[in-house]
């Protein structure tokens, strides 16, 4: 019997079952009122003397007109960091359980399962950096309560085939955490059209990425509403500020400008691929779903030092596994692009290390 067949409160630490979540005032009261004396806030300052929303409830709304869900399944948190940390602190007891990935990913799973006393176990991706299916499915065992998948992956670009994920959704007795931090870009589908199939699916998304709003810091999590309930009742009262929910209303209303950004990045990346293969140093340019490009060049940490001494900074994924001399590029602006290739061109061929 698979996660999808069963109820996910089997999943979730016994003492965040029982938690009683505090109750704020704005909890207890909606609706519209001329004067507001339950907070114990200041009459001064308007609008910021107020406390926010504390379930974001005009943001979700509109979010879930976009993408297609419900208000109940989604929850919003500062980036997707707060999500992440959250699931480790719904479903996993610090010290017995454990979670699964694959190598190279997003660095913040391992970060959140340290912090949380949480054995974190990786299984690398294949030499082609397809998704090891059967070996993720392999490493988990009675106490693996979350898996996690970035599609696009971060730092190798490439998107995941469905029909892989759902083997991993079925097949595994956890939550699986679908990371699509870098969907906008792609051109799979997201998973969020599925929510309904899978009980045990969280996708993560952000408006970092293409919505240009990392400055922001607003993730979302999209799940079956038990899961965000659980969300809701562990994270902090207010989490998501008044001036980050208006600026997301704001924003969200921009979503046609959103796609001719897209659509920009998407073209100066391929024309910034093509160039690269003029450049001796370049030994491989991997496929991209992404804003980014991972690219394995003659000694990664010298052509990094040089471009640090032009002004240009790019990522160093030297040490990641798998990556060895490879340098994260992330796509910018037509000019900014010209920049960086013009100081690649002017690479010494040779440079000590």
């Amino acid at each position: 019997m698979t996660t999808s067949s069963k109820s996910i409160e089997q999943w979730v630490r016994p003492n965040i079952r029982r938690l009683q979540p505090y109750s704020s005032a704005r909890n207890e009261f909606s609706g519209e009122a001329s004067v507001w004396l339950d907070a114990n806030e200041s009459p001064f300052n308007t609008p910021y003397n107020r406390y926010p929303d504390p379930l974001q409830w005009a943001v979700k709304q509109r979010l879930a007109r976009q993408r297609g869900v419900t208000p109940q399944q989604i929850f919003l948190g500062v980036g997707s960091d707060e999500a992440i940390d959250l699931l480790y602190r719904i479903f996993c007891t610090p010290g017995r359980h454990n979670a699964l990935s694959i190598a190279p990913t997003y660095g913040m799973y391992r970060v959140c399962a340290d912090i949380n006393d949480v054995a974190y176990r990786e299984v690398p991706l294949n030499a082609d950096f397809s998704l090891p299916v059967e070996a993720l499915l392999a490493a988990a065992d009675a106490d693996s309560r979350l898996l996690f998948v970035c599609s696009p992956n971060n730092p190798t670009g490439n998107a995941f085939p469905e029909e892989e994920i759902e083997r991993l959704l079925t097949g595994f007795e956890g939550i699986v955490v679908v990371d699509e931090a870098y969907i906008d870009f792609s051109s799979r589908p997201s998973w969020l059209g599925r929510l309904a199939e899978f009980p045990n699916l969280v996708v993560l998304q952000t408006l970092s990425k293409a919505w240009g709003s990392a400055g922001v810091r607003l993730g979302m999590a999209f799940a079956a509403p038990a899961i965000i309930d659980y969300f809701n009742r562990v994270k902090y009262p207010y989490n998501i500020s008044a001036p980050v929910q208006r600026y997301a209303l704001d924003m969200l209303d921009r979503a046609d400008e959103v796609s001719r950004w897209v659509a920009d990045t998407l073209a100066v990346r391929d024309r910034f691929v093509g160039r690269l293969a003029e450049l001796p140093l370049v030994q491989r340019v991997y496929p991209s779903d992404a804003n980014f490009v991972l690219v394995r060049v003659d000694e990664a940490t010298a052509v990094y030092r040089w471009l640090l001494d032009e002004g240009i900074v790019v990522r160093n994924r030297s040490s990641v596994r798998l990556c060895d001399d490879c340098l994260r590029i992330t796509i910018g602006t037509a000019d900014e692009m010209n920049l960086l290739f013009q100081a690649l061109s002017r690479y010494p061929k040779r440079m000590s290390l």
